[in-house]
């Protein structure tokens, strides 16, 4: 194998690693998310985590966190604002990601 080929190979399997964490990040912010949706509508224990796991599917539907956001949206009606929903993602989305390191 050539040095070239070497590089290839680490690059692709940087990649996948890459894109691998984002996944897990992502499915990790939307869990928590749809567990602070459930806490504000009132929701707890079992009822709580199928919200959670409900939010990480609604993440399927399209590309980027828009279907996340309209299903919160939609779900917490006047319980929080966008800005509120928005503001909670991103610092969710950090949360996630200091979480998935640590487990690493």
């Amino acid at each position: 194998m050539t040095g070239f080929d070497d590089r290839k190979k680490a690059f692709e399997e940087k990649f996948a690693h890459d894109a691998e964490m984002q996944f897990r990040v992502e499915a990790r912010r939307n869990k928590l998310l749809g567990l602070w949706a459930a806490e504000l509508m009132g929701m707890s224990g079992e009822e709580a985590q199928a919200y959670a796991l409900s939010v990480v599917k609604a993440d399927f539907q399209e590309a980027g966190d828009e279907d996340v956001f309209r299903k919160v949206a939609a779900d917490l009606g006047d319980k929080a604002s966008e800005a509120d929903i928005r503001a909670r993602m991103a610092d969710l989305r950090e949360l996630a990601k200091e979480q998935i390191m640590n487990e690493s």
